[in-house]
């Protein structure tokens, strides 16, 4: 059997998997907003799809995400778009949390930054040892988040990932 795929259908379809590639982070700093809080703000269970570059397989997961403003907040919808425009790229999970980390930092400034993302790799689940419950967890904690065990377990409390 000879697998028939018209050669535009199939680089369309990756054009829009992978369409972060021609994406800039920086282009989300018009969405920041003048505050006095210096509190906590986490958006969690943001889903992600992304490419793994290692075996050209889908991974799977959501992505906490939280930042401690110093005098500026990000629009709620920008940091979603931060975590597609990096998972939208052929990748590995430990590289995509540390990039999501660091444009947060980048853009608003913040006092600290923490990311963790739990996902599902297919290259886990359909070769290989095939292990089909298998998740894998990364984090990337920067700033404040790095610095005190407090603020640390704080948001990893909140988003339901410590006892």
């Amino acid at each position: 059997m000879t697998l028939s795929l018209p050669q535009n259908a199939l680089s369309q379809s990756y054009r829009e998997i992978l369409i972060g590639l021609g994406e800039d982070p920086d282009r989300e700093g018009g969405a920041l907003f003048a505050s006095d809080n210096d509190e906590m703000v986490i958006v969690d269970n943001i889903e992600l799809y992304s490419l793994c570059e290692h075996h050209l397989l889908p991974f799977i997961g959501k992505a906490h995400v939280a930042y401690i403003p110093t005098g500026k907040v990000l629009g709620l919808s920008k940091i979603a778009r931060l975590v597609d425009m990096f998972a939208r790229r052929l990748q590995i999970q430990e590289n995509l949390t540390r990039q999501i980390a660091e444009a947060v930092q980048q853009v608003t400034g913040a006092a600290g930054v923490a990311v963790v993302i739990e996902a599902r790799h297919m290259c886990m689940m359909m070769r290989g040892v095939e292990k089909q419950n298998s998740t894998m967890n990364t984090s990337v904690m920067l700033g404040a988040f790095r610095e005190s065990s407090n603020t640390r377990q704080e948001f990893l409390q909140l988003i339901g990932r410590s006892k």
